[in-house]
């Protein structure tokens, strides 16, 4: 019945050693706080077992052991970000609100949240069920009907309600399928900033279209078939697409098989953005790059060029790092033609060896 929050190690991993100051931040805040989570660590290189028990694959792994359940971390390592894991998984999976004042009090903290609301029934335990596994991104919550906000109208209960956005939306089943799936789905922001983790997560949810571009703005445009993010800088899409991108555009990512999609023209009314969108869903717009095997070799090739390029903010010539993978990758091939050649002529030779002698060579051979 206890409750363990357990960072798996390697003694040669450098985020791991940057990790182990803010693990002994968490474990005594934690312990101060009267918290009943546990915190402890594992070797995972000297505890194979144990690791391979609970799939390590990669270091520092964060989990969460509850009541036979494993949660696994996948944010940022800081200790802001582990301590909300932290309370959110260890508490209970559906927190009731009991109260308007506390009910709004929550709301201010969340932007995205999930209510049930109603007596007990099957959609309750489905609903307790997805909050089981989806609770290492999200807080659940139940109330009852007098308890939410005067401007949320509700036709019939028992059912669910989303708030994000300064807007609520309700569960229609027969309009939006599978709960799980549905919540799967909603769990983030109409329009949030995007980083690689936020995109690894959109693409893990089930809507695997992102439309990004790099100026802040205000459109509440929401279209059901596309996440909504803005990118502070290009670096991803400039990898992404393999070549430079401009600035301010728009661009929707293909996140299940990284093709992107890009306008025929500029976009600056709301109906030239719907028209791009419907175009990319109706199939008119091609989707460009993808992740076959030419795509990856020509990303591995223009991540090599961008290696050794020159930058103009800098004095500094070619990049150090640049400089030691390709002359490590040519120390490689010039020890491997090496070998070739050793080998070729050790060949040659033997074959010299175990060749015939001729009468004459004998006769000379004897007259020496």
């Amino acid at each position: 019945n206890d409750i363990w929050l357990i960072e798996f190690y390697a003694p040669w991993c450098s985020f791991c050693k940057q990790l182990e100051p803010v693990w002994h931040q968490i474990g005594s805040e934690l312990k101060s706080l009267g918290s009943p989570v546990n915190v402890g660590k594992s070797d995972a290189t000297a505890n194979t077992g144990l690791a391979k028990e609970f799939k390590v694959r990669g270091y520092p792994a964060i989990l969460m052991w509850k009541k036979n359940m494993k949660y696994v971390y996948s944010g940022r390592r800081s200790k802001d970000g582990i301590m909300e894991f932290t309370e959110r998984v260890a508490g209970p999976t559906v927190r009731s609100l009991n109260s308007l004042q506390l009910f709004q009090h929550v709301m201010k903290r969340h932007d995205v949240m999930f209510v049930y609301v109603g007596a007990t029934s099957q959609l309750k335990g489905n609903f307790t069920s997805a909050a089981e596994l989806l609770i290492v991104h999200n807080f659940f919550f139940s109330a009852a009907r007098d308890v939410l906000p005067k401007d949320v109208s509700v036709a019939s209960l028992p059912t669910v309600v989303l708030f994000k956005d300064r807007t609520y939306f309700i569960y229609n089943e027969e309009g939006d399928g599978d709960l799980m799936s549905w919540i799967n789905r909603e769990r983030f922001p109409n329009y949030c900033k995007m980083d690689s983790y936020r995109l690894y997560a959109t693409g893990e949810s089930g809507n695997s279209d992102v439309i990004t571009h790099t100026p802040e703005s205000d459109d509440d445009i929401t279209v059901r078939n596309f996440y909504f993010g803005f990118m502070d800088d290009s670096d991803y899409l400039t990898g992404l697409m393999m070549g430079d991108v401009v600035v301010p555009s728009f661009v929707v990512v293909n996140l299940s098989n990284d093709g992107f999609f890009l306008p025929r023209g500029s976009v600056d009314t709301e109906k030239q953005l719907l028209d791009f969108l419907n175009g990319v869903l109706d199939g008119s717009i091609q989707c460009q790059g993808g992740n076959g095997v030419v795509q990856r070799v020509g990303r591995l090739i223009h991540e090599t060029k961008l290696l050794l390029t020159v930058s103009p903010d800098t004095s500094s010539p070619v990049p150090l790092l640049g400089c030691f993978l390709v002359g490590f990758l040519l120390a490689i091939v010039v020890f491997f033609c090496y070998l070739c050649c050793k080998a070729r002529r050790t060949t040659s030779d033997e074959d010299d060896d175990d060749a015939p002698v001729t009468p004459s060579l004998q006769r000379h051979k004897k007259s020496d």
